[in-house]
């Protein structure tokens, strides 16, 4: 795809709902000269984040989202000067066919037919994270792409046994160039679990400023140390004063040889040395395990643990009223 613009010098805005919002930011934190806005913020007050903005990359399972489509056609709109791409796991849904500049159409197989969104999710990451940092991002997917296979017995055996250890609420904790893997893995555990179990999303730092009256001494504390050691640094003097206070069932998402003895349980991190900003459409296996696990111990099923329908695959009941009223 040949593009009137270089992409690394452009300032982008990168959007989607839901998941795809979450992909978005994800891509966002490892773009200097981008940030993220959900749809579904975006349609209801789109002028104010389109100051300064040269490309709009919208990120989307079907595409069939009603706000995909309208986000399109309100920045065209307001604003024809800009670029807009979509990267789509269905290369026929609404937002294919909404006339965007240029389409990047994933695999098939990435438009995952289960309710939650999985593979979906890490393919759209890496597919914005190829744009976002091409030589990076390039140079790494097969190497941690293998990885991940090579591991994933090993993850899947530590979440199913983890399962046993959920009695109610779970935290979800990371330094913020990884906060888009922990909203998305508060979300997979949340949908896939029909909300029995209370998940708060929260950075290292800003869980002492309020969150941490939240934390239970059985409630599930599952942290993804970054491999930044300033960061990390940060991140330890929190799970110490956790276990001071004697508050939660620590599990770290870590290099399990680097980590020995900082947490109750380790997951075995995918990609524990790589630049924080490439690592989420690798870690997040680990959450998407501990969802499906925690799906089937509560009787639900995985692909569809919303069968009254609270939720759906596409999102229902959205009406697009007109820009102005």
């Amino acid at each position: 795809m040949s593009l009137p613009v270089k992409l690394q010098d452009a300032r982008v805005l990168l959007t989607g709902a839901g998941t795809s919002a979450y992909a978005a930011s994800a891509v966002a934190l490892a773009w200097p000269r981008a940030f993220a806005v959900p749809t579904t913020d975006l349609l209801i007050d789109t002028e104010r984040y389109l100051a300064g903005v040269d490309v709009v990359i919208s990120l989307a399972r079907s595409g069939d989202s009603p706000e995909s489509a309208a986000v399109v056609e309100r920045v065209r709109a307001l604003r024809p000067d800009i670029l807009q791409l979509a990267i789509v796991c269905n290369e026929h849904g609404a937002l294919s066919r909404a006339g965007v500049d240029g389409l990047i159409a994933l695999d098939p197989r990435t438009n995952d037919r289960s309710l939650v969104m999985t593979s979906a999710f890490s393919n759209l990451v890496l597919a914005g994270l190829l744009l976002a940092q091409p030589d990076a991002a390039s140079s790494t997917v097969n190497e941690f792409s293998l990885h991940t296979s090579a591991l994933l017995p090993e993850i899947d055996r530590a979440c199913h046994h983890l399962t046993a250890r959920i009695r109610d609420r779970i935290v979800v904790l990371s330094s913020s160039p990884l906060l888009g893997w922990a909203s998305e893995a508060g979300l997979k555990i949340l949908e896939m679990t029909a909300g029995r179990f209370p998940i708060l999303t929260e950075t290292y730092l800003g869980l002492r400023h309020g969150p941490m009256s939240f934390v239970k001494p059985d409630t599930l504390v599952l942290c993804l140390l970054s491999s930044d050691p300033v960061r990390r640094a940060y991140e330890v003097d929190l799970i110490d004063e956790l276990r001071q206070k004697k508050l939660g069932y620590r599990v770290g998402i870590a290099d399990p040889v680097a980590a020995n003895g900082l947490f109750d349980e380790i997951i075995p991190a995918i990609a524990p040395q790589a630049d924080d900003a490439l690592r989420t459409p690798y870690e997040i296996v680990a959450a998407q395990l501990l969802g499906y696990h925690l799906s089937l111990s509560i009787g639900l099923n995985p692909d569809n643990p919303s069968p009254s329908g609270v939720i759906n695959r596409v999102v229902q009941g959205v009406r697009i009223h007109p820009a102005r009223l």
